[in-house]
């Protein structure tokens, strides 16, 4: 993408009430005002709260969005002028219930308060394979913990990859930590039994992998 390309996608995204882009210094001195609020001051309404971890264009986002409107989304990734797109296709649709925010994963708990989400999608993230990579592994122990601290008691993860290295990796972390694997697949098109939501809605990247038959893996689970 070039430069004035993503320059305009930056502009754009100032415009639109669904982006928020709080400065690092804002997040980290708890300067973000709808951390707790989000359903009181942002969707207001109860409903319960989904986030898309390294959400990308938003397609997964906005995808589950529209399938799910009785329940608010909100996309979490550092490059702004990829999840333009869903915010765009999210604002052009009217649709109220879906939000990006722009900031690193490691904050999360700076953004949204103790128990204030009820899932968390993880699709198609870095599987960091190597193992000096394993702290940025969004599956790995201490992100896990950061999760829970945000979660309600029952809440739902799902990851969501075309990586076999990282569907086993969090299979057997969550298994040798103690938490609940709810329903796990290493193929999830060829395998029936995945939920409607994780085969009918696909990114981008996704339709390229299926197009060269490669295997899309899944995992529900709780965080103990």
């Amino acid at each position: 993408m070039g430069s004035k390309n993503k320059l305009k996608r930056f502009k754009e995204n100032e415009t639109f009430t669904n982006v928020f882009q709080p400065t690092r210094e804002e997040v980290v001195g708890d300067q973000f005002l709808l951390k707790g609020k989000w359903n009181s001051d942002f969707f207001k309404n109860d409903n319960p709260i989904v986030l898309e971890l390294g959400c990308g264009k938003g397609e997964y986002s906005v995808g589950l969005a529209e399938r799910f409107p009785e329940k608010n989304f909100i996309g979490i990734d550092i490059k702004g002028a990829r999840f333009w797109r869903g915010a765009k296709t999210a604002v052009e649709s009217g649709m109220n219930n879906v939000a990006f925010v722009r900031t690193q994963i490691e904050l999360i708990n700076h953004i949204f308060a103790e128990n204030e989400v009820s899932e968390i999608w993880i699709t198609f993230p870095d599987p960091q394979i190597k193992y000096k990579r394993t702290k940025h592994r969004m599956t790995n122990a201490e992100f896990l913990e950061r999760y829970k601290k945000i979660l309600k008691p029952s809440g739902l993860m799902h990851l969501k990859t075309d990586s076999e290295f990282m569907h086993g990796y969090t299979l057997g972390l969550l298994h040798g930590l103690g938490h609940e694997v709810i329903y796990a697949n290493h193929n999830i098109y060829k395998n029936e039994g995945a939920p409607a939501e994780v085969t009918g809605i696909q990114t981008f990247y996704e339709s390229q992998y299926l197009e060269v038959n490669k295997p899309i893996t899944y995992i529900k689970f709780r965080i103990k």
